[in-house]
């Protein structure tokens, strides 16, 4: 080969190769650098063992900055708009349940005086029901001053018949204190009645005011 053929050689490769040097970046061109806990900075070619879990710069040979590594605060970061995600989902649910409560509603009552007549019904159910074991009791009651009448006559014996009263009073005695329950629980119901219907008419006015804004 003539020493002209050569230099052209020569030349020629490194032409070629020079794109590939420009863009060429050796590992150890690049530093990892970090605040540590204890606020010091930490150098290394590899990351340093006190940069683990924390934000992280990759710095070339000039100093400059290439990269910013903050894998806690990406993960926070996406931590907090799966949250948000969540919180959009739950008020859309929450805003498609309050539409259908609203439909259900305005299905049930026609006006607000339909929910007042609903709630003068149930509580007049209610009344009844309170009296019917109100009257249990009493007669529970009457039932046991009989009894303790009729052993009355029996004192100082014994045999079956003292043995039979006193038994009744016992089980009279166990049944008044069941319905006395009855009617404390029954009592505490009006309270819920009165509850349930005032809530009705709340979202019955909300529903209202919802259906004239569309």
């Amino acid at each position: 080969m003539s020493l002209n053929h050569k230099l052209f050689a020569v030349t020629a490769a490194a032409l070629l190769a020079a794109p590939l040097a420009a863009h060429a970046q050796p590992k150890d061109q690049y530093t990892y650098r970090c605040v540590g806990k204890d606020g010091k900075k930490y150098y290394g070619q590899t990351l340093p063992q006190q940069c683990l879990g924390l934000p992280v710069e990759l710095i070339n040979k000039q100093g400059l900055v290439v990269k910013r590594i903050d894998h806690e605060g990406e993960e926070k970061a996406r931590i907090a708009k799966e949250a948000d995600a969540e919180r959009q989902r739950e008020l859309e649910t929450a805003a498609k349940d309050a539409q259908r409560r609203h439909r259900a509603l305005l299905a049930t009552y026609s006006s607000e005086k339909e929910i007042e007549d609903a709630r003068a019904r149930d509580l007049r159910e209610h009344q009844r029901q309170v009296r019917e074991v109100e009257g249990r009791i009493d007669a529970l009651k009457k039932r046991q001053q009989q009894f303790v009448k009729e052993l009355e006559l029996f004192k100082g014996a014994d045999g079956d018949g003292p043995t039979r009263l006193k038994q009744e009073i016992v089980n009279t005695n166990i049944d008044l204190k069941a319905q006395q329950t009855l009617l404390d629980a029954k009592k505490k119901d009006e309270l819920g009645i009165n509850a349930r219907y005032d809530e009705d008419r709340k979202r019955y006015a909300e529903a209202i005011a919802a259906k004239n804004k569309r």
